[in-house]
């Protein structure tokens, strides 16, 4: 049995952008959000640091050095006109969410405080300057509480534990005519009509094993839009987080690093001066986590193995590690069993990014190839989307940022694309891809579970596909991906029934996680080059004459296929990225 809806626009996750969004288009015309989890179980609640902008209430900041800043971060494969917009609307979108609700910390005379983060520095080169407005380490927790307040004020239309599995596209003209979701409680299928639909689900870092991202981030939103035609944007480019919890993955802020921590090798020296003379610890993250595996690999990691390397804050004021980090080192405690006041944290990179996905304009809006054809009626914001804000490298606290400043701009567009169009016609039985489907993953009366295969892939690319790639890695990582294929084809749902049936769920969720890693694993191993998060041992040195370019990844009948377009440029030349 498959249920109707009809709305005006539909949004896809209810995450920061998703929350945001919905804000504006439920203004404009009748909204639904649909959403896997519980909105305040979103992955935006785990984000710790903070949301920069440069508002220049703790010292002198514009938004223009932000602007520098994020292209220079990224590598120089920022779509530049993308970051001017983040960067002029990052002041207004503080101010926002702060006239909601927003607990930000405060200085001593009122202002929004402000602190430190990676990769954000002075203009004149000299240091880390304080861009970072937060509350506490818990910035993202109180943006998704502020931001699902004022939705549930608005009275917005949630449908809560749905998972959206398939975009359904107009058969004339291909535009987005609704979306087919499949609702948890009761096993059936919902087909959701909407003449705007905006995806906001967020990351895919479960690919790997290692990872800072929670058990729901399998990269659904994207992988829907990929089976769809959408050509995936920059797919290599996957950040690693320098401090993940050893052998958890559980992130340790660089809001530790931002109040004055320091990360030390074996012999306790704080071997960031090394390699980022100016600003230390708070370099961009790309280049610590790939440092931190230098020390490993050179013999000065930690530990019994010596594979990992310390986060140490017991030289900072415990009343600041109390009223500024009181969860990272909460976590330390409970997890590892240290005493963060007292001696290192054993840290190691984690997967925590994905800076590629769904490529859309500085509108929001959805493009379907490398002449940036627009989508009508779709859009999407937030980690799902690449813009491309974060290029090859996403600045810290730059993502609270952009879902809230993209994720605004989603629900504007939406909101006002849907006044002005009537609803699509869709073809016969919207539900049937979804049905058959579905029918096909329960339908096989033994097999392999889905855990094994997603363990075997996430360890794999973890190995081949991680901090340091080569062509030989990522070539096996290509034939890997084939035999888990084979598997995944033969994939046992062992529990039959209709009602909460999460183990069909996870076989759906982990063939997008196959679509998505192998458009990385495509994408990476054609750039022969190293930019930002993407690093080539093989060919070590950015490239900008052959790959000053995004990649585009399609799938088609027989793999994955390339095409690549320019980067946006307004003022800000390529030049050598040291700090």
């Amino acid at each position: 049995m498959t249920q109707q809806h009809t709305f005006d626009v539909v949004i896809v996750g209810a995450g920061g952008a998703g929350l945001r969004a919905a804000l504006e288009s439920s203004r404009r015309g009748r909204t639904a959000v649909i959403t896997k989890l519980y909105p305040t179980r979103s992955h935006t609640g785990a984000a710790q640091g903070g949301m920069c902008a440069a508002l220049a209430n703790v010292e002198e900041d514009n938004w223009e050095w932000h602007t520098f800043d994020t292209i220079k971060g990224g590598d120089y494969l920022v779509d530049q006109d993308a970051a001017e917009v983040m960067c002029r609307e990052a002041i207004e979108a503080v101010y926002d969410l702060e006239h909601m609700g927003m607990p930000f910390n405060r200085t001593p005379d009122g202002k929004i405080d402000q602190r430190r983060f990676g990769g954000h520095t002075h203009h004149h080169g000299a240091g880390a300057v304080r861009r970072s407005c937060f509350a506490a380490d818990r910035t993202g927790h109180m943006i998704l509480q502020t931001l699902f307040q004022q939705n549930v004020k608005q009275g917005t239309t949630f449908f809560d534990e749905y998972y959206v599995l398939d975009l359904l596209r107009a058969p004339d003209d291909g535009r987005a005519a609704g979306v087919v979701a499949y609702e948890l409680a009761t096993g059936e299928l919902h087909v959701f009509r909407a003449k705007s639909v905006v995806f906001c689900t967020g990351g895919y870092g479960k690919m790997f094993k290692i990872t800072s991202n929670a058990h729901a981030l399998t990269g659904d939103g994207p992988g829907v839009c990929y089976r769809r035609g959408v050509p995936m944007e920059d797919m290599e480019f996957f950040q690693f987080h320098p401090t993940g919890l050893y052998r958890l993955g559980v992130l340790l802020s660089e809001a530790a690093r931002g109040e004055g921590g320091i990360l030390r090798n074996s012999d306790g020296e704080a071997f960031m001066e090394r390699y980022a003379p100016t600003i230390k610890d708070l370099a961009p993250r790309d280049m610590v986590s790939r440092a931190i595996y230098t020390e490993i690999r050179e013999g000065r990691g930690a530990g019994p193995d010596g594979d990992y390397v310390y986060l140490d804050v017991s030289h900072l004021d415990p009343k600041v590690i109390d009223a500024k980090l009181p969860d990272i080192t909460e976590f330390a405690r409970t997890y590892l069993g240290v005493e963060p006041k007292k001696e290192g944290v054993p840290i190691v990179p984690t997967a925590h990014y994905a800076m590629g996905g769904i490529p859309t304009t500085v509108d929001a809006q959805v493009v379907g190839d490398a002449a940036n054809t627009v989508i009508p009626g779709l859009f999407a914001a937030g980690e799902c989307a690449c813009v491309s804000v974060h290029g090859a490298n996403r600045l810290g606290t730059n993502s609270l940022l952009d879902i809230v400043v993209f994720g605004k701009r989603a629900g504007v567009n939406a909101g006002e694309h849907a006044a002005t169009v009537d609803h699509a016609e869709l073809g016969e039985d919207p539900a049937g891809a979804v049905t058959r489907m579905l029918e096909d993953l329960a339908g096989h009366a033994e097999g392999e579970r889905a855990a094994a295969i997603r363990l075997d892939l996430q360890v794999n690319m973890d190995d081949k596909a991680g901090v340091y790639r080569t062509e030989t890695l990522l070539k096996e990582m290509e034939v890997e991906l084939a035999s888990l294929r084979e598997r995944y084809a033969r994939v046992w749902v062992q529990d039959t029934s209709r009602r909460y049936n999460t183990d069909l769920l996870e076989a759906v969720e982990l063939g997008f996680l196959l679509d998505l890693a192998e458009a990385l694993v495509v994408s990476a191993r054609a750039r022969t080059e190293s930019r930002g998060g993407h690093f080539r041992e093989d060919h070590p040195v950015r490239d900008d004459k052959n790959w000053l370019k995004h990649s585009l990844a399609s799938r088609g009948d027989s793999g994955v296929k390339l095409d690549y377009k320019p980067v946006t440029m307004t003022r800000y030349e390529p030049m050598e990225r040291k700090y």
